[in-house]
């Protein structure tokens, strides 16, 4: 029992040490990248709203099903919340069944970038808004097989939906 406890004890370490030190590669790797459009947080507070700045500027995630977006079936296109570019379409949006707007890609090449993530002890590729590196989520290689297999999976808050 007791080397069971002390084996216990050792991984919880070792997650939370691997978790502290992958935040701070994850920053780096966004940092070393130059977007066009740079603010300082103050600038993208007084944009966004608290959730979107949490989400976006801070590296948040939003609870799964109680957003605005998971359930969303109207045609347009969700745009960026912090500068109104186009991002994904609403004919690429399919239910994941994560509770998060799930896209099988992007409405245009160059609209988003991909950055490793490597926070919480995982290494994930991260989405973010190519013009200001902003996360907007993740993408997974488990989307729907017939539409290229990936599943971009967003926050609602860094998103903005406009009807066509």
């Amino acid at each position: 029992m007791k080397y069971l406890l002390n084996f216990i004890a050792i991984i919880f370490l070792f997650g939370f040490f691997a978790q502290a030190q992958s935040g701070k590669k994850r920053q780096v790797a966004k940092i070393s990248k130059v977007y066009p459009i740079q603010k300082s947080e103050s600038e993208w507070k007084k944009i966004l709203s608290p959730v979107s700045f949490q989400v976006m500027v801070k590296g948040g995630t939003e609870a799964p099903y109680n957003n605005a977006y998971h359930d969303h079936h109207d045609k347009g296109i969700y745009v960026s919340a912090a500068t109104g570019e186009p991002l994904f379409s609403s004919e690429d949006k399919f239910d994941s069944g994560t509770g998060w707007p799930s896209f099988t890609k992007p409405v245009k090449a160059g609209a988003i970038a991909i950055v490793t993530d490597s926070s919480h002890g995982m290494i994930r590729e991260e989405v973010v808004e190519a013009k200001t590196g902003l996360h907007l989520g993740h993408v997974f290689n488990d989307g729907p097989r017939n539409k290229g297999g990936k599943r971009y999976c967003m926050n609602s808050a860094a998103l903005k939906f406009v009807r066509q």
